[in-house]
């Protein structure tokens, strides 16, 4: 069985580029904004490289559901497209590969010894039941046997959560909304009031009005404010 785990898991040991596949590959630069020519080509070239099989994309793809699922509010990290995400970072960072597919083997070694399966083919019930011995560590009872498992779902899970809060599901779970204009109703009129000044009524109405808070400023030829 242990034969049949690391044929699933191990594929090359770096990530390669067939040249059939640099051929088939389209940058995806719709909508990138402020993207130089440099950054596009290695993005491009990145894309092209193969470096995690079918069997650790799909490991990858169940473990990022099982930390981010689906709610009533929200999609679930696949949805957000998260694996696709984390493959792209595992081939950028380089330093994230030998954790990420020795990560992916201990997790078919250990599905196997408890249930002599890998661990895309256990139920979610025996997934979860592995998941949260590396999720939530018993500092008093450590179990040294675990610790390569502990560190790995670490990274899986910063991984999925980065990933997941940068994309619009995620952003829109948070219910950010980014800037928005405040209400500023000026200098109070008691300082005003210490200070012996005021207003231009003019100027009042153009700056003050809350109304018009949302509307863009418009100027003369001579540099004066208009509405």
């Amino acid at each position: 069985m242990v034969g049949a785990v690391a044929g699933a898991t191990l594929g090359p040991t770096a990530c390669s580029t067939p040249d059939t596949v640099v051929e088939e590959i389209t940058p995806k630069t719709e909508g990138l904004y402020g993207r130089t020519p440099e950054e596009l080509a290695r993005d491009q070239k990145l894309r092209a490289e193969i470096c995690l099989n079918e069997h650790e994309l799909e490991s990858i793809a169940v473990l990022c559901d099982i930390i981010l699922p689906a709610t009533g509010t929200a999609g679930s990290a696949t949805e957000a497209e998260v694996p696709e995400f984390i493959e792209f970072i595992v081939k950028d960072i380089p330093a994230h590969q030998l954790p990420m597919r020795g990560g992916l083997m201990w997790l078919d070694g250990e599905s196997n010894r408890r249930f002599n399966k890998v661990f895309n083919s256990c139920s979610n019930e025996e997934q979860i039941q592995i998941v949260d011995d590396i999720a939530y560590p018993d500092p008093d009872n450590a179990k040294p046997q675990m610790a390569y498992g502990i560190k790995f779902f670490s990274l899986m899970r910063n991984l999925t959560i980065t990933g997941y809060y940068t994309t619009k599901i995620g952003i829109d779970d948070l219910g950010y909304i980014g800037n928005q204009p405040n209400v500023w109703d000026g200098i109070p009129a008691d300082v005003l009031a210490e200070h012996d000044v005021d207003y231009d009524p003019e100027w009042l109405a153009k700056c003050v009005d809350q109304s018009k808070r949302n509307e863009i400023a418009k100027w003369d030829d001579a540099g004066n404010l208009l509405t």
